[in-house]
């Protein structure tokens, strides 16, 4: 097998609260991210982007989501709202994938969000082949105005997902997967 494939069959998120500084430098981030652009791209109409969510972009994004919460949950005390502060905080860097898909022409909007999607898959293996650990995590405030506004996303842009990326902790066993006969048709 090649480190490639070997790196695929071991790669497992890591929860956020178990990933700790330090984080990608600013050249190797610009590496995981350029690595994340080379996706299927029907039409080379970059149908995503990222938003680099680092120091205490963390903390003021974080207290967005909190007021949101808060704004939705009156009942919430001050242990639940320092969770949805800290939602951004645990690891040392988040990138934000957005999805820009959109009518077009000629390319399906359906490609252009597996695109953003193929672009996300591909900024968690090159951080994991760069030595970092990850989660894709999209959570609530993924979906909420609110947020998405406070974050500079346009009315049509939707959030692929949060990609957390540090160093682990500890690595969680693997969870168990798919057995391929539950998975696979062969016609």
């Amino acid at each position: 097998m090649t480190a490639t494939l070997d790196l695929l069959r071991a790669r497992r998120s890591v929860p956020p609260l178990n990933l700790n500084e330090p984080g990608p430098s600013r050249t190797e981030l610009d590496a995981i991210l350029t690595i994340a652009s080379r996706v299927p791209d029907h039409g080379k109409l970059a149908p995503w982007r990222f938003i680099v969510i680092e120091g205490e972009a963390r903390t003021r994004i974080g207290a967005v989501i909190a007021k949101a919460y808060a704004a939705d949950h009156p009942e919430a005390d001050a242990a639940r709202l320092d969770i949805e502060q800290r939602r951004l905080a645990h690891a040392p860097c988040v990138v934000a994938v957005v999805s820009r898909a959109g009518p077009h022409i000629k390319i399906p909007e359906w490609e252009q969000v597996l695109s953003a999607g193929a672009a996300t898959m591909n900024l968690v293996v090159a951080a994991n082949a760069a030595g970092f650990s990850t989660a894709w995590l999209t959570e609530w405030f993924a979906y909420d105005r609110r947020v998405l506004d406070a974050l500079g996303l346009e009315p049509r842009e939707r959030m692929a997902g949060f990609v957390h990326i540090g160093r682990a902790k500890e690595v969680p066993p693997d969870r168990p997967r798919p057995e391929l006969d539950a998975i696979v048709t062969r016609i």
